[in-house]
């Protein structure tokens, strides 16, 4: 093509006109050498851009020796240890410890007492509640009591007579046997009334017939702290399903942390456990009570449970929380401090292994769990390497210009 060009170029100047048509061969001869640097610039500089986004990265690199003074090194050996087991968890009341306060009769609640944050002891009223069934069971261990007064004087009676032979044995026996039945009736009318929260003060009031209007009390069955006041004044509470008030003693609280299955080789009944909290800078302290038999069917985790101390109430119900649980199973592996780790774009793990004069190499590894401020190394390293463990972070961004 552009041998055509300069033909027809040659072609409009006249024989006699050679040293113009010198001058213009000349030009032309430039300006094609030119477009042929430019196509040769053009076609190298598109296969360097090619080259460029296909080939990879070199796997190692170099620093000067004054760079490499900042660089500090460790050397790779096995060593025995007992790694730490972390997960998360969330609080909750020591279930040994608390319960909810449930009604024991039904009627409208007269008078609430209860209130949360109130230190309670066992059987210290919280509720007052006017019942029917109350009353009903106070009548009924007053008819009790007067069918046992009655069939008591007939059996008095009738032992006299039987011992003067003016009663036949059986007539004997058989208000002996009325007795018995009438003092069992008694017996268990007190229970029923004690069963309603009624106290032995207000049980001894009414055998004396020195009262005739109790009303029935919602009593605390555990030592605690109310945590829930869920009742007030004048609402309605059903018999065995009313919820009045949650107790729980808050001197101990359960931690539920969430165990995977890779971990749960290193977890037993017993062994001590960090609680770290955003509360407070130190960790609680804690112990392994109980590890779930089935897994959670959405996270795969295995639930286990805590027992912690909780002098300073410093845990509260649903509260997240991190764990440390302490192995008590002795590792053999390689440890590398936790700034020796670095991250890639894909956050994965690697670290910088040295190699000859002042180069180094990204190693790819596979982490297990931490133990203290280190890491577990599960793959990627071989006794006597020597990683970088202060100046790491210097080598990622110089490895990146």
């Amino acid at each position: 093509m552009r041998m055509s060009f300069v033909r027809g170029v040659l072609r409009r100047f006249a024989p006699q006109d050679d040293a113009r048509k010198l001058i213009m061969v000349a030009c032309v001869g430039v300006i094609a050498a030119c477009s042929k640097d430019a196509s040769k610039s053009n076609a190298e500089a598109g296969v360097a851009g090619t080259d460029t986004a296909a080939i990879p990265k070199p796997s190692n690199f170099t620093i000067t020796a004054e760079q490499r003074q900042r660089i500090h090194l460790i050397v790779v050996q096995p060593t025995s240890f007992r790694p730490v087991v972390e997960a998360t968890g969330n609080v909750a009341f020591n279930g040994d410890r608390s319960t909810q306060v449930l009604s024991p009769v039904s009627g409208p609640a007269t008078r609430v007492v209860g209130q949360p944050g109130m230190q309670v002891k066992r059987g210290e009223p919280l509720a007052y509640v006017s019942s029917p069934d109350f009353a009903s069971a106070v009548a009924n261990y007053r008819k009790a009591q007067t069918a046992y007064r009655n069939a008591k004087r007939i059996a008095d009676r009738d032992s006299a007579l039987f011992r003067t032979d003016r009663l036949a044995r059986g007539d004997l026996e058989q208000a002996q046997a009325d007795l018995s039945a009438a003092a069992a009736d008694g017996d268990a009318a007190v229970e029923s009334m004690r069963a309603l929260g009624v106290d032995e003060a207000q049980i001894e009031a009414v055998k004396d017939g020195k009262t005739s209007a109790i009303a029935a009390i919602v009593r605390a069955p555990i030592d605690g702290t109310i945590v829930e006041k869920l009742i007030s004044d004048g609402q309605l509470l059903q018999a065995g399903s009313t919820a009045c008030f949650t107790i729980a003693d808050l001197s101990t609280m359960w931690v539920l942390a969430n165990v995977f299955g890779g971990d749960l080789a290193d977890v037993s009944i017993g062994e001590p456990v960090d609680i770290l909290t955003d509360v407070r800078r130190a960790p609680l302290p804690g112990k392994v009570d109980y590890i779930a038999a089935l897994a959670d069917p959405g996270t795969k985790a295995v639930q286990v449970r805590v027992v912690a101390p909780n002098p300073s109430q410093t845990l509260r119900r649903d509260m997240f929380v991190r764990v440390q649980i302490k192995s008590a199973v002795e590792h053999r592996g390689f440890l590398v401090p936790v700034s020796a780790v670095m991250r890639d774009d894909q956050n994965l793990p690697f670290v910088f292994v040295a190699a000859a004069n002042n180069a180094f190499v990204r190693r790819r590894i596979d982490l297990g769990s931490r133990v203290g401020e280190q890491y577990e190394v599960m793959s990627g390293l071989n006794a006597g390497d020597q990683i970088v463990t202060e100046g790491a972070l210097f080598l990622q961004f110089a490895e990146s210009q």
